[in-house]
């Protein structure tokens, strides 16, 4: 899975890596659900942390399409709202 962080770089993980994203991708998912901006900043930013920390950045030449796009860190909840979907920032692709 390749994951575009906006206003950074794309990382690339692996399987290990999403299942260390995921719990993550889950709580800024509740947090925007219930519009606690408080929590929801809190998890964006553990979450751009974690896939700077599991993740593997790709080169800067090299250019892949994204299967997620994920907001920095400092994004607003008004602001992540249009890349919120059904199953947060990080799509489970392992279907």
């Amino acid at each position: 899975m390749i994951i575009r962080v906006l206003s950074d770089s794309q990382y690339r993980l692996d399987d290990a890596a999403f299942a260390a994203v995921d719990p993550i991708d889950d709580r800024v998912q509740a947090a925007a659900e219930a519009g606690d901006a408080e929590a929801f900043s809190a998890a964006l930013g553990e979450l751009v942390d974690a896939i700077r920390a599991h993740g593997a950045p790709l080169a800067p030449d090299e250019f892949l399409p994204s299967d997620a796009m994920v907001p920095s860190a400092d994004t607003s909840l008004e602001e992540a709202r249009i890349l919120l979907g059904d199953e947060g920032l990080v799509p489970n692709t392992k279907s």
